[in-house]
């Protein structure tokens, strides 16, 4: 069952129970009942040293709060939003999730989070496509049983992919996706022709293999 029901479009519940635990972006609560405890995430999540130093380098170490109720407390229920935009949720069952680190809204406790180069999927090409998403050199992974809240703007739009097709997408719309994919940035228009201009529409993510991508019907950033 997952911690995250959604009440409207930009809001979500999470029910905490006793001993449970939760990561949220820092400033999401809307409001809380029962005996439930807000303290800053120091680790960002569960990514370790190695985690943090990458978000660093990738300018992408979001401030996190770990929300939690003690071993034994009634347990309680948290309400988050934020900045007004759509919330998504996504359950994880042992797979892993690929996300910006600035759509991450809140994971449950059970999920192992990570960072991983974008190059290591995507080669050249791949670090390319942080350069021109603004979204830096490295993503968000969650992986294992639980859910996670996203954030989109304007709303999210779920794309079954399967071996026998490919999809492409803006990378100024591109939010997450979730099993094994591989990514590329490839380009409308002849590289000469790029020189002088800075907008992100010549390029196109070009997604292949079996899952799912998350797309949000805008290229506004966060």
């Amino acid at each position: 069952m997952t911690a995250f029901t959604r009440l409207t479009a930009k809001m979500v519940r999470a029910e905490v129970g006793p001993g449970e635990r939760l990561f949220t972006l820092r400033g999401a609560m809307l409001g809380y009942t029962g005996e439930v405890t807000f303290t800053p995430s120091l680790t960002r999540g569960q990514g370790g040293v190695g985690s943090m130093l990458g978000r660093r380098i990738a300018g992408e170490d979001i401030p996190l709060m770990t929300v939690e109720t003690a071993e034994g407390a009634p347990g309680g229920t948290v309400f988050l939003g934020h900045g007004g935009h759509h919330v998504h949720v996504v359950t994880l069952t042992g797979d892993t999730l690929h996300v910006e680190a600035d759509r991450l809204l809140a994971f449950e406790g059970t999920l192992r989070q990570g960072t991983e180069f974008l190059g290591s999927r995507g080669g050249v090409l791949g670090v390319l496509r942080g350069q021109v998403t603004g979204e830096g050199l490295f993503t968000t992974t969650l992986a294992g049983h639980g859910s996670a809240a996203v954030l989109a703007h304007g709303g999210l739009l779920e794309l079954p992919l399967d071996p026998s097709r490919t999809v492409h997408v803006d990378p100024r719309a591109y939010v997450g996706h979730r099993g094994d994919l591989r990514n590329r940035l490839t380009t409308a228009i002849g590289w000469r022709e790029l020189v002088g201009r800075g907008s992100g529409e010549a390029f196109q993510l070009e997604l292949s293999g079996s899952g799912t991508v998350f797309v949000q019907a805008s290229e506004e950033a966060l």
